[in-house]
Order: C-alpha cells, then structure tokens, then sequence
C-alpha cells in the first residue's frame, strides 16, 4: 500500500468523523430531554439516603415525583420536618404538618415468654432463619432476634438488645423503613415518635393457641376495646391495633390488659384523659 492511498484513507476516516460528530451533536441538541431545573434543587435538599421509604425509587425518583405533582412536598420521612420547608419553598408551597415516625418492634416474645421449637444453627439472619419451617420460635409472627434487620439499617439506629430482641433507638432512626421492609415476620412498623402506647404484639392467632406459645401476646380478649374511652384500640384479626390519631395515651388499655401485650410508661400518661 502506498503513501498516497494511507494519506486518503486517513483523511475519509477524519472527515467521516467530524460529520458523525456533528451529526451526534446536532441530535443531542435536537432531542435533548429537558430537566426542570426544581428536580435538582429538591434532589439536593433531600439527604440523599436513597431508602425509598417515600414510596419512590430513590432520592432522584422522588424529587421528579414532588416535581410532576405526584408526592407530597413533606413525604421525605428521612429528613423530615426541615427538609419538607425547604422542598416546599422550592415548589411554592406549604410544607404542612409533618410527623416524625420511627420504627418500632410489635414483640416482647424473649426466651423467658416464648420458647423454641427447635434448635437453629445456621446464618445470623431472620431471612435464612425462615426459611427453615418459619424459623425456631414457637411464635411465628415473632422477633427472631437473628439481625437482618441491623445488618440493613444504614443508621445504626437498631440493634439485638441482650434479650435477644431487636431493639430501635427512636434517636437514631429515620424511618428509612429498611428494616420495616427487610423482617420477614413483618414484625417492625413505623410509628408516630410521640406515641407512648404500643401494642407489642404480632401473633394473629386465636388466643389459646397465642397463649400457649408465648406469656405476653395479645389473646384478643377485646378488654382494651371496651375500656378505651376514645375508640382508638380495636381487635382487628385477633390482634390489638392502636389508632394513633386517636390515641391520647392515657394508658387504660395498659392497665386492663390482662397479658400485658399492651406497653406504655404510665408515669407519663395523659393525666388529663382519665381525670
């Protein structure tokens, strides 16, 4: 091959690129995709923990979802009330009530209420636990204390307490929901912080068999329903459920619980509700 023919094979590759290189920036141009510049300014006011506990795939999905009018400008429960000012400023809005939740564990099913049905010697994991016949314990909608969920948690925010249960530090969570998503006994929820009253039972199992498999589970009497004054406890499913827009936590269902399933400190009741 000659001089001459490498030199024009070079320039036709040369000026063969230039024209697709024009040809690309002509299209990039052409049918570029604009960005409403409020998805990044909201991207940016998240704390960006990517946990989807507001429902979206991410930081990014959120911050397109509040943009489109899809999301509310206060439903990043990670950043809670401070992030929801400034994404409200951002869309020209009122950021609205927001309250804090965090995560909270329904079960007090230790070794000392609820025994095992069998021996586990596997992975430290609620997951792989499960797999095996529902996991050890006799209650199968109870806390394996096993630590999927601390292995998750990217705030530290929840632990095994020497109980063997897992345990969150509401000063820490952010109700990222991870380990809400994570339990496969669904036994963690996201609660208003304020809420002093908790069931802290998950057993959906008509009594006597709840009974017999653990000392504290909720047997589904109906007593705490009946003595509520402010209908904000109802059996639903055989177990208690908490109505947190009603609830005063005046504590009379902590009382009349006859298994103790029910938990609130009653020093810090709400005197004035049962005065």
């Amino acid at each position: 091959m000659d001089t001459n023919t490498i030199i024009l094979a070079g320039a036709s590759l040369g000026a063969m690129g230039l024209i697709f290189g024009a040809l690309l920036a002509f299209a990039s141009k052409k049918f570029a995709v604009e960005i409403d510049p409020r998805v990044i300014e909201v991207r940016d006011a998240v704390p960006g923990a990517n946990c989807g506990a507001c429902g979206y795939p991410g930081c990014d999905g959120f911050a397109n979802a509040v943009v489109r009018g899809d999301a509310p400008v206060n439903g990043c429960p990670v950043g809670g009330a401070g992030v929801a000012q400034r994404v409200a400023e951002i869309m020209g809005l009122a950021a609205g009530a927001t309250v804090k939740k965090v995560a909270r564990v329904k079960c007090e099913g230790h070794d000392e209420n609820c025994g095992n049905r069998y021996d586990y010697d596997g992975f430290d994991s609620c997951v792989a636990a499960n797999m095996l016949n529902g996991g050890p314990k006799k209650c199968l909608y109870g806390c394996m204390g096993l630590g999927s969920c601390v292995q998750v948690c990217p705030f530290d925010a929840i632990h095994i307490n020497d109980k063997g249960l897992a345990e969150v530090d509401p000063e820490k969570c952010t109700a990222c929901n991870k380990c809400v998503v994570i339990c496969p006994k669904l036994v963690i929820s996201l609660v208003p912080y304020e809420q002093l009253t908790i069931v802290a039972c998950n057993n959906k199992d008509k009594g006597p068999m709840v009974k017999k498999n653990c000392n504290v589970a909720c047997i589904a009497c109906g007593i705490c329903e009946r003595s509520c004054p402010y209908d904000a406890i109802h059996v639903i499913n055989n177990l208690a459920e908490i109505d947190y827009d009603k609830c005063t936590n005046c504590m009379i269902c902590v009382e009349k619980c006859p298994t103790k399933a029910i938990q609130g400190d009653l020093s810090k009741r709400f005197v004035e509700a049962v005065s």
